[in-house]
This record gives structure tokens, sequence and C-alpha cells, in this order.
């Protein structure tokens, strides 16, 4: 289809002060009846529950020692890098998540 470049342009505020109130009640209804359903079975066969047999998977993650510049929180246990520190309360460190 040819189209008019030099034909004045016509912004949606145009076409919506000429259209008809019934025009626009149709418009209004078919946006708001586009809406999709969705069948929730769809997702529950994708869905992998939390106690779900994993006896056959096998985890392969390299573990390191905790390297000279880590310590382990005496709060949550994890191990963190030295900059993380923010004080040490009885003897022990606490990260700085612990301290606050």
């Amino acid at each position: 289809m040819a189209q008019d470049y030099d034909a004045p342009r016509r912004n949606e505020a145009d076409e919506l002060g000429e259209d008809s109130l019934e025009e626009l009640k149709a418009r209004r209804a078919e946006a708001q009846s586009s809406s999709v359903d969705v069948d929730e079975t769809d997702f529950n066969e994708a869905l992998e529950l939390p106690g779900a047999d994993l006896s056959n998977e096998e985890l392969t993650v390299r573990v390191l020692p905790k390297q000279e510049d880590e310590f382990t929180c005496s709060r949550c246990f994890l191990v963190h890098h030295r900059s993380r520190l923010a004080a040490t309360r009885n003897g022990q460190p606490v990260c700085r998540d612990c301290a606050a």
C-alpha cells in the first residue's frame, strides 16, 4: 500500500476527538477482553517441589579451604573476606551483617 508522506499526520489525540462514543466503548471492550487465560496445570508440570527425589543427581562443586584472608563469623558461621570483619566479641569474629 502506498503512503503519502506529504499528507498531514494524525496522532491518537486527533483520532479520539473524532470517534463516536460507541466506537470508544467498543475499543475499551476489545482492550479488556484481550486477557489470556492460562491453564495452571501447564505450570505444574515443569514445577519441581523441594522434597523431590534427587538421589540420581550428582553435585560437582570444588570446595576450597578457608584462605588466610578469610574468617568464619561466630554468629552466622559463614566464611567472609577479612574486609567484612566488623568486630570481635568475646574474642570471636563477627561479620558486618551480624553486627548490624
